[in-house]
């Protein structure tokens, strides 16, 4: 008897290699993804300036990487100065930290999209707020009045990203997934065409370019695991077993299988240099130490400086 659907994803065309560069860029989902491509030691940068939840501000963040942010750009609320094009981490008391932290952010993802052959980004909303005719990447808790709420059509969303594919995205393989997050503010209906929108849009951008690849985040969660007991506590994020099995299907489905061949030495190596030992000071310790940097060693051109680095004051202190 089977109890559940399990999906069956075929090998993407469009695969992320160790060779390559990754900008990630989207919703919630996308940090975590990227978080897990980075603690493979992959080469990947994640949302640069920050969350990012719908397909328009996707885009205007694409477009603004080269751009400097100026001062009548900020807006100030009991002394946080902020952009609505930024997510909230960027906020700061003063007007010149604020644009400091934003023009870095910004020239990291100017950094990032030049360098990246491979971009993977996440949909979690065809819900936009719009403020005086433009779209916010976040409202940063102002009054509601200021803005305009609307869900986008499917033609908006394919519009916006296919012009993104053609601009500043050309030339590099693009992975789309629709966030499993759910959106509980737009109630459960709301939500459903939301994703509904994205999902479609994403089907038309695939089989209009041959370098974008639809990888099914959302109907892993929503059709294979189909239960609350994947989801956080909060019943709308996937729960740390949901994440680890969608990167499981991530990983056989968007890695070369170079990558996939590396990738359990990889993380034996990280989570060798987050174990802990029972005696710290003994010369097994010291041993296996040893071999963990002949381990590294064998694998040249990643980036393994901070496990590395634990390893040989292991064999210091013991020397």
């Amino acid at each position: 008897m089977k109890f559940r659907t399990e999906i069956d994803i075929a090998p993407l065309h469009t695969r992320i290699g160790y060779e390559h560069r990754t900008l990630a860029l989207g919703s919630c989902f996308a940090e975590q993804i990227g978080a897990r491509l980075a603690r493979a030691k992959f080469r990947v940068t994640v949302n640069p300036t920050g969350i990012l939840f719908n397909p328009l501000s996707i885009v205007e963040a694409l477009r603004s990487y080269p751009t400097p942010v100026h001062r009548e750009e900020l807006h100030c609320d009991g002394g946080r100065w902020f952009h609505f094009g930024f997510h909230g981490d960027f906020a700061a008391p003063t007007a010149d930290e604020a644009l400091q932290r934003m023009n870095a952010a910004r020239r990291a993802g100017a950094e990032a999209l030049d360098a990246a052959d491979r971009v993977v980004l996440t949909l979690g909303t065809a819900w936009i707020y719009e403020r005086g005719g433009e779209v916010v990447a976040n409202c940063h808790r102002q009054p509601a009045t200021e803005f305009t709420r609307r869900r986008l059509t499917v033609e908006e969303v394919t519009g916006a990203l296919a012009a993104a594919i053609e601009g500043p995205l050309a030339g590099r393989e693009v992975i789309l997934t629709v966030s499993p997050v759910r959106h509980l503010g737009d109630g459960l209906a709301g939500n459903a065409a939301s994703k509904a929108t994205l999902r479609l849009a994403a089907e038309q951008l695939t089989e209009r370019y041959a370098s974008v690849s639809y990888f099914p985040a959302y109907e892993i969660l929503t059709d294979d695991l189909r239960d609350y007991r994947f989801y956080a506590d909060d019943l709308v994020h996937p729960s740390p077993q949901a994440v680890a099995y969608i990167w499981e299907k991530f990983s056989a489905a968007a890695l070369t299988p170079a990558a996939q061949a590396l990738l359990p030495e990889v993380e034996a190596i990280a989570a060798a240099a987050a174990h802990r030992p029972r005696d710290p000071h003994s010369a097994a310790h010291r041993d296996f130490c040893r071999r963990m940097l002949e381990r590294i060693a064998a694998l040249p051109g990643m980036d393994f400086h901070a496990e590395a680095e634990y390893f040989r004051q292991c064999i210091e202190i013991n020397s």
